[in-house]
């Protein structure tokens, strides 16, 4: 069975693609939509986000929480914001390794914003029989990508409901 590695989800934000990229650009921000994320830590002084900028972010799943540190890859205001998770780990994100990479494009579209939200498995070294019974543990018996369609569906509509308030 071939392995999906990148799932895509948008929807129509009633906001302009500026507004919506500097929420959407600012990690301390993500656990208002996102049901797993809490939020993150940016520990260098910033105005806004920039790429090579570092973030942990604080994630939970049923009772399970764990940390990631993230790299900002792409920061180009209204249109684009990007990252790549590269630890992880219970309390500190000690575990090396391309993990998943997220990514935000922003397109005017009737007044507002298309908001395309894309995650890819970055796992690439991992053997698909790892990848599978690891899944499905970590996930409640889906892959990665079944679970992560189901995520990005609930962010989507979380963020348009807020920003639209």
């Amino acid at each position: 069975m071939s392995r999906v590695t990148t799932v895509v989800d948008s929807i129509h934000v009633a906001v302009d693609p500026q507004a919506v990229y500097q929420q959407i650009s600012d990690p301390t921000l993500m656990g208002r939509w996102s049901p797993e994320n809490l939020g993150a830590t940016v520990e260098q002084p910033r105005e806004s986000s920039y790429v090579g900028m570092e973030f942990i972010g604080r994630n939970k799943r049923g009772s399970a929480r764990w940390v990631t540190r993230c790299v900002v890859t792409a920061a180009e205001p209204g249109e684009r914001f990007a990252f790549r998770v590269e630890a992880i780990g219970p309390r500190k994100p000690w575990l090396r390794g391309r993990i998943a990479s997220w990514e935000y494009r922003f397109a005017p579209e009737d007044g507002g914003t298309r908001v395309t939200e894309t995650w890819t498995d970055d796992r690439t070294h991992w053997p698909n029989a790892a990848v599978q019974v690891f899944d499905r543990i970590a996930t409640g018996g889906n892959t990665f990508a079944e679970f992560q369609t189901k995520n990005i569906r609930r962010t989507l509509r979380n963020l348009k409901q807020q920003l639209e308030a």
